[in-house]
């Protein structure tokens, strides 16, 4: 499991800042307890191209798959943490 926590975690690394907060943060506070089906969504949605990933994460698209959605939704949730990590996107 770690490797495989490594190779994510690389390919977590984005060219947007925004997006790699998001999806390291997914990794970090979410992933190990997600769901077989949603680490797969999450996976997959590390493949897709920058300005595709970060339409769905200011909501301007939503993914088609419920799953995926799902995760979109658990990600974008990390906007708001109480823990002052709060990080406006431009929409």
């Amino acid at each position: 499991m770690d490797e495989q926590i490594g190779k994510l975690r690389w390919r977590c690394r984005r060219g947007m800042k925004e997006l790699d907060l998001l999806t390291l943060g997914y990794l970090e506070r979410h992933y190990s307890t997600a769901p077989a089906e949603e680490q797969q969504a999450f996976a997959e949605l590390l493949e897709l191209q920058d300005p595709l990933l970060m339409s769905y994460m200011v909501g301007r698209e939503a993914p088609a798959d419920v799953t995926t959605a799902r995760v979109v939704g658990v990600m974008r949730t990390l906007l708001n943490e109480p823990d002052g990590s709060s990080r406006p996107l431009a929409g």
